[in-house]
């Protein structure tokens, strides 16, 4: 009988090497020199398809495993709490990357990793090409200034990020050099400042009607302070058990306080009006363009700059969100996938694969898809968004009153929401992701909330 078992035996065990083999990237053969690697990315512009369709190759390959009575690899769309699952996240949002940064923060978290070759590749070639205009203006026959390099981004989840977009969460210490802020210049004196306020405030009040035209019920509590919306103490049930590890377990939540959540994210030219007071550092214009857009390419020191100065011009205690208090308000009282339902819409939400308008080059402004039943606009897709608690890699012990779940030292810090660059599965409610907290990335924004006293 055994004569018989053996061939049949060594027939499957070929059969299900040439599909895993068939399922792998060509990056994660590192036999291949660093400078041979072939190109990874994708040819669609965000960039995360070709990633996916090998994340369904190597679905397909764990199916054929099962058969054969083999423990099972799970791989889906949603980030899984593995090293693996995280790097690959990570390397997806940030493969297209034209910022030495990026890079750096990856082999900082990775440092043999899988795309290490690739990443120190490219950095090695982004180096080179920074050192050219720095040494062209070094020169003293060229008269003209050469603007400081962009602030750069990280890799969620996800896939961003560890969640494949992208947001994924570099476990870093430290930021990369090249992302650490600038000490902010010499404070103007009061009046200049305040000025300098009055008139940025003019000028995102006539390019945002985000700022410009609140409605009956909406706080404002200066002119150049976000719009807000009250929300009313209750109860929810907060992640969910079917997806991934780090929504589980599904626990009731308590929110007795009241609190005002801005209606919008944070948009350019609010940041803006912060850039003109001199309390926050001036951001990439590639990433923010657009007055009306959502602000990006933020950290979430970055973040809490602004509501340090926020809180001083307004004379109310602004800060980030509790990520219970941002789940709350995204689910506006539903326990659905999404909040308008367990199925997506086309049109609900601004990412990549939710009906238009949608843009690959960046998010599109605030307010431009539909407000859930709380008021509240851009809460699934636009950009990812901070939240003040620590990351945890699943609610086990999470508070249940809504309060900020926090860690001495903490350095890795939650992003909720998604983001354009992602797909429909990255907008359900439950949806959460990391990111190091001093690390800036191009899909990563916020938006802002007190409490109500």
């Amino acid at each position: 009988m055994w004569r018989l078992v053996l061939p049949v035996c060594l027939l499957i065990s070929l059969g299900l090497t040439s599909t895993l083999r068939s399922a792998a990237p060509a990056a994660h053969d590192r036999s291949t020199p660093a400078r041979e690697q072939p190109r990874l990315e994708p040819q669609d512009p965000g960039g995360y398809a070709s990633a996916h369709a090998a994340l369904e190759r190597v679905a397909a390959a764990s199916a054929a495993r099962q058969r054969y009575g083999v423990a099972i690899v799970r791989v889906g769309l949603m980030p899984k709490d593995t090293s693996q699952e995280y790097e690959i996240t990570f390397w997806n949002s940030i493969k297209d990357s034209q910022y030495a940064s990026d890079y750096e923060a990856y082999l900082k978290a990775y440092p043999n990793g899988r795309f290490a070759p690739l990443a120190q590749a490219r950095l090695t070639r982004l180096r080179a090409e920074a050192s050219k205009p720095a040494a062209a203006s070094a020169a003293p026959a060229t008269p003209t200034l050469h603007p400081a390099s962009s602030p750069a981004a990280a890799a969620p989840a996800p896939a961003p990020q560890a969640k494949t977009p992208p947001p994924p969460a570099a476990p870093s210490p430290a930021p990369p050099p090249a992302q650490t802020k600038a000490a902010p210049a010499s404070a103007p004196p009061a009046a200049a400042t305040a000025a300098a306020t009055a008139a940025a405030a003019a000028i995102a009040a006539k390019a945002n009607p985000a700022i410009s035209k609140p409605g009956p019920h909406d706080i404002q509590d200066c002119p150049s302070c976000p719009v807000l919306v009250a929300v009313t103490p209750g109860n929810f049930t907060m992640g969910i058990d079917t997806d991934d590890a780090s929504e589980r377990p599904a626990h009731h939540v308590t929110i007795s306080h009241s609190y005002a959540l801005a209606k919008y994210a944070v948009t350019v030219a609010q940041w803006n009006a912060c850039v003109a007071a001199s309390a926050c550092p001036r951001l990439s214009n590639e990433n923010n363009a657009s007055p009306n857009a959502p602000v990006r390419d933020l950290s979430w020191d970055d973040a809490q700059q602004y509501v340090k100065w926020l809180s001083k011009v307004s004379g109310k205690p602004y800060r980030l969100p509790t990520e219970a208090e941002w789940e709350y308000a995204a689910r506006a009282g539903t326990e659905t996938r999404y909040w308008w339902g367990n199925d997506m819409r086309k049109g609900t939400a601004n990412c990549k694969d939710c009906g238009p308008p949608w843009h690959v080059e960046a998010p599109d402004d605030v307010g431009s898809f539909p407000a859930n039943a709380f008021g509240f606009y851009d809460m699934a897709g636009g950009v990812w968004e901070w939240v003040s608690d620590c990351w945890h890699n699943s609610y086990k012990n999470a508070p249940n009153d809504g309060h900020s779940w926090d860690e001495p030292n903490c350095q890795t810090r939650v992003i909720r929401g998604g983001s354009w660059r992602d797909g429909a599965g990255y907008m359900l409610a439950a949806t959460r992701f990391k990111y190091d907290s001093s690390v800036r990335y191009e899909a990563n924004g916020f938006r802002v909330a007190r409490d109500m006293k």
